[in-house]
């Protein structure tokens, strides 16, 4: 028997809660499989729309929730996966289409596992979670278009969020000057503690703004879409480079191209859920270097599985700061 969040939708409505699963309900372990004893996950933004309905996220009921998961092999139909092998798993449609890791077990495609690097535990793995590791491939993506420390400001949005978070405590510790763009005044220390040069106002970059702006970011972490991106866009630097990867404001883009054909703005999208296995990999490895882990426990919040419904309500209300991992066992 293992515990677990199970959501369920039919005649009845909507309704999520802890249940005990004997091992007969996990799915079968197909071809390229692997079962895990999950030891920890997280609460990610897609967590949370899955827990309080409050967006399309589930497609096959019921379902247990958890995009990610850390924790040992136990089964495996895998080749490159053996009992007792250390792994992590962010993404790949799990906790939408596939039983998640909100579990005590849970059945994976071994094609998604990344080897848990031997710097992090299962827990500091899952502070870090698809957040952080969403964070790296920003940080990644900045560097391959030329973005060097000293080249001028780095503009972080969303800053105390699980993406800001790390992205401002990754970019300072490489040497960037980093501004944290927030709607929480009160969290200024926290943001500085992590490296943040200066603080921003996010109600500066919500609004609608000209299409070209005075220029100042030579990079820019956005997180949240929609006007503050535009804007963002239209502040950048000539050559400067801006990662997106979320949508807190909204999935439009109202921009226009004056910043790509007039300043050579690089726009770079970032996906971490269907990423190829080479470029998490990396990822990990560069979080593995270069992210401070006294930081880490300082954007982390550690919560029983049995607290995860009642902290979803609080995370899609904006009332969580940094990362929200989940004690499985």
């Amino acid at each position: 028997m293992f515990q677990a969040l199970l959501l369920h939708k039919d005649e009845a409505g909507f309704r999520a809660g802890l249940e005990s699963l004997d091992d007969a309900r996990l799915p079968a372990l197909g071809e390229g499989d692997v079962r895990m004893a999950v030891e920890y996950s997280t609460l990610n933004y897609k967590d949370g729309l899955a827990l309080t309905n409050l967006g399309p996220v589930v497609r096959n009921w019921p379902m247990v929730p958890g995009i990610d998961g850390a924790g040992t092999v136990r089964e495996s139909r895998h080749p490159r996966w053996q009992p007792g092998d250390r792994v992590v798993h962010n993404g790949w449609g799990v906790g939408e289409t596939r039983w998640g890791c909100l579990a005590g077990q849970a059945v994976l495609g071994g094609d998604g596992l990344v080897r848990l690097p031997a710097t992090f535990t299962t827990r500091q793995a899952m502070a870090i979670g698809t957040a952080g590791y969403t964070a790296m491939l920003c940080v990644l993506a900045l560097e391959a278009h030329g973005l060097r420390p000293g080249a001028g400001e780095v503009l972080v949005t969303g800053a105390t969020g699980g993406v800001g978070s790390v992205a401002v405590a990754l970019l300072a510790r490489l040497g960037h000057r980093v501004v944290a763009a927030t709607g929480k005044a009160a969290e200024a220390d926290y943001l500085r503690a992590l490296g943040a040069a200066d603080i921003l106002d996010r109600t500066s970059l919500s609004a609608p703004g000209k299409p070209l702006q005075k220029e100042r970011w030579a990079g820019v972490v956005d997180a949240v879409g929609s006007h503050t991106l535009a804007n963002a866009l239209a502040q950048t630097r000539y050559g400067g480079v801006v990662a997106a990867c979320g949508l807190a404001q909204g999935m439009d883009l109202p921009a226009s191209v004056a910043p790509f054909i007039l300043r050579g703005v690089t726009l770079a999208g970032i996906d971490s859920v269907m990423a190829p296995l080479e470029r998490r990999e990396q990822a990990w490895q560069r979080l593995a270097s270069d992210l401070d882990l006294a930081l880490l426990e300082r954007i982390t919040e550690e919560i029983g599985l049995d607290e995860a419904i009642a902290r979803a309500q609080d995370l899609m209300g904006g009332r969580v700061r940094g990362r929200l991992v989940v004690r499985i066992a």
